[in-house]
């Protein structure tokens, strides 16, 4: 992961809890699923990456995992920017187009076949920039 990958990460995690915690404000409830259903998802996302299908469980059905993403900046998109924080949430949008660390772990193991290549990668990407 880069950086800015882990800029975006941050920046979704501080909307999504400012957006959940603003909906608590107005008296708005969401629903909280069993930890069953959402570590479905977790190893889901884990095996298949953003190419993958979730469950969507407002739908009770598997969705693609780009779509979901794209309600997830929708969904957050009121509090971005008070945050300051709407570029680096919607570098989101870059990481589904050009994929992620795991796309780019994996390629370099499938070119190289070696461990240490993919930690040098790692090493490499991650320090990119800075």
């Amino acid at each position: 992961m880069t950086v800015d990958e882990t800029i975006c990460i941050a920046a979704l995690f501080q909307a999504i809890c400012v957006k959940i915690y603003k909906l608590r404000q107005r008296n708005m409830n969401y629903i909280q699923y069993s930890r069953a259903l959402i570590n479905e998802n977790k190893w889901r996302a884990s095996r298949y990456g953003i190419d993958g299908h979730l469950i969507d469980f407002g739908k009770e059905e598997e969705v693609n995992t780009r779509v979901l993403i794209y309600e997830l900046l929708d969904f957050i998109d009121d509090v971005v920017d008070p945050l300051g924080s709407r570029e680096a949430a919607h570098f989101a949008q870059k990481i589904l187009e050009t994929g992620t660390g795991a796309d780019r772990q994996l390629k370099v193991f499938e070119q190289t076949g070696s461990l240490v290549k993919v930690m040098d990668h790692i090493h490499e990407q991650f320090l990119a920039g800075i």
